[in-house]
């Protein structure tokens, strides 16, 4: 082989050796630059997917409606709370707003049923509506029986 080629073949392997670091380098700039993108999937997850229906007994009695019921949460932590809202018109329009409390960084994951009660005050013809977690669930209310009162309360709701 002549010295030509040679220097000719070694120049040719230092070229394409010089292309492939200054590629890489591009390439490393532009991912760099690319914007990061938050992950939607974790922060749009739903919390409680199993509660899509809120089962609860009605009482109402001098002007004041009662709910009362219970919901099984996945864990003791998981405390329950509801506040009823009511918008002003006729008939009222009210949505119970239930949510859950868990400040507990570790829980033993055993199904735990969770009461509720809440008043309000609104006409009979009030129409009741339920959020959960900010999301809208199904209310079955069950009326009560005349003479049945809040307190005495107990659940043997099949369903």
């Amino acid at each position: 082989m002549s010295q030509k080629s040679i220097v000719l073949i070694v120049s040719l392997f230092a070229l394409i050796v010089a292309g492939m670091f200054i590629f890489a380098y591009l390439k490393k700039g532009e991912i760099n630059e690319l914007p990061v993108t938050i992950d939607q999937t974790a922060s749009d997850e739903i919390l409680y997917p199993h509660i899509t229906r809120i089962v609860a007994k009605h009482y109402f009695i001098d002007g004041v409606h009662t709910l009362v019921g219970e919901l099984e949460m996945p864990t003791p932590c998981d405390l329950l709370e509801a506040e009823a809202i009511t918008m002003e018109s006729y008939p009222e329009q009210v949505v119970v707003d239930f949510s859950v409390i868990n400040n507990a960084e570790a829980c033993v994951q055993v199904i735990t049923a969770q009461r509720f009660k809440v008043d309000f005050t609104a006409s009979a013809e009030a129409v009741i509506t339920a959020r959960f977690m900010g999301r809208e669930v199904e209310l079955n209310l069950i009326p009560a029986q005349p003479g049945e009162v809040p307190d005495e309360f107990e659940l043997f709701i099949k369903g």
